[in-house]
């Protein structure tokens, strides 16, 4: 059995209004075992809303609808219903008696059009709205092929609408599915190579048939592994994960850093923290989002500070860390090193974390656009280089994460 999402309304597909009920009811229905196998988007046309309508239920056995049952000359979806059924609409007394008491409770006197929304297609049972003017629909609709499907319409408001899935909907697509089943997912964040690359270490993982399912999505040069699996219970689910988890990491190794919500600033930060660390960057290529990463975690005393300046100003900085002793002929490697270990001096940490480009202004020789990464430690600094391969609108972040993945390994003796 699986589902498919409606989202209604001119404000969505205008772009108006981003559509966050879709998102939250895919994550509710993945808890109780229902996949979802499409989301639509349509406006407020009766004719597009009949063919969503018709469309979603001969794909899918479970139709949630949010939107479009307002009193308003847009709000269609209770018409749009009634001619797909091909039956009128009829009055619910009960449900108009409701809406009654709700202005009433509010001391307005309730306009005419209102008595639309006790209006449902013949054959539909009513969803209760508490709080609401906009009761939901629960009708089924035959198909060519297998059993009726099962239309659950809500109001777009959302916190009428979470109420009404607890409540009402909930319950009933659990009752149709008969067996208890969750389905759960299982998040491993990697950094250090290439989505292909990262695929090719995984033997067969990424196929579409196996199960648990793996999916693999990228953003930002972080690479997510999704391990997707059903059971009766979250635990059980979670077990029949774990032969796939151990093996995504027999095969990548260190390029794991973390799992679930876990970003890279927020491991660097539990190491240092946990090894009694301290850090301090100093920044010229990410504009100081380094900086931001770390004062976002819960650093305590492992984040003293941040240098932020311009790339063509690290040889003068260096110049005040080291007394001087750089010029024009500096090589970078001395640079982006006396860096690091100057600003671990001026904020008195364990470890100063520096990251520069090069401007061809002062390297004349080196590679245009590259970034060079240094960690540097009582006694000692770890320097490295990296091309620009990035879109540039990722070059950031990917250098910033470069930068931190580079001190996270050196924190597991790994660099």
């Amino acid at each position: 059995m699986r589902a498919e999402i409606i989202a209604i309304g001119d404000e969505l597909t205008t772009g108006q209004r981003l559509d966050t009920n879709s998102q939250w009811l895919a994550e509710r229905l993945l808890e109780i075992g229902v996949p979802v196998a499409f989301h639509t988007t349509v406006g407020d046309t009766l004719a597009d809303n009949v063919l969503v309508f018709r469309q979603a239920c001969e794909r899918a056995e479970i139709v949630i609808a949010t939107g479009g049952l307002g009193p308003t000359a847009d709000d269609l979806t209770r018409h749009a219903l009634a001619e797909l059924a091909g039956v009128p609409l009829v009055q619910d007394d009960a449900s108009l008696e409701h809406i009654k008491a709700l202005f009433a409770r509010r001391k307005r006197e309730m306009p005419p059009t209102n008595v639309i929304q006790a209006q449902f297609p013949q054959g539909a049972t009513p969803i209760h709205n508490p709080h609401g003017t906009a009761p939901g629909i629960d009708l089924a609709i035959p198909r060519s092929v297998g059993k009726p499907a099962r239309i659950f319409c809500l109001p777009g408001v959302p916190a009428e609408m979470k109420e009404m899935w607890t409540a009402t909907v909930s319950p009933a697509i659990q009752t149709l599915l008969g067996v208890q089943r969750v389905i759960c997912h299982y998040r491993i964040k990697c950094f250090g190579v290439g989505e292909s690359d990262l695929e090719a270490m995984l033997p067969d993982l990424i196929a579409r048939d196996r199960y648990p399912l793996v999916g693999i999505t990228v953003h930002q040069a972080t690479i997510t592994l999704r391990i997707t699996a059903a059971g009766e219970t979250p635990e059980a689910a979670r077990t029949s994960m774990e032969p796939t988890i151990k093996t995504i990491r027999e095969c990548l190794g260190d390029l794991i850093f973390g799992e679930e919500d876990e970003e890279l600033q927020d491991v660097v930060v539990r190491l240092l923290k946990e090894r009694g660390k301290s850090l301090a960057v100093a920044d010229a290529a990410t504009g100081g989002l380094l900086a931001h990463w770390l004062g976002e975690c819960d650093v305590g005393d492992a984040f003293a500070g941040s240098i932020v300046l311009t790339d063509s100003a690290t040889v003068g900085l260096c110049n005040d860390f080291s007394d001087g002793m750089f010029g024009s002929t500096a090589t970078d490697e001395a640079i982006i090193e006396c860096f690091a270990h100057g600003v671990r001096a001026r904020f008195k940490t364990d470890f100063g974390l520096a990251i520069a480009t090069h401007p061809q202004t002062i390297y004349p020789d080196a590679e245009p656009g590259n970034v060079r990464f240094a960690v540097a430690y009582e006694g000692g600094a770890i320097v490295r280089d990296s091309p620009k391969l990035a879109h540039p609108e990722i070059q950031r972040p990917r250098a910033a994460k470069q930068a931190l993945n580079l001190l996270r390994l050196h924190l597991l003796g790994k660099a």
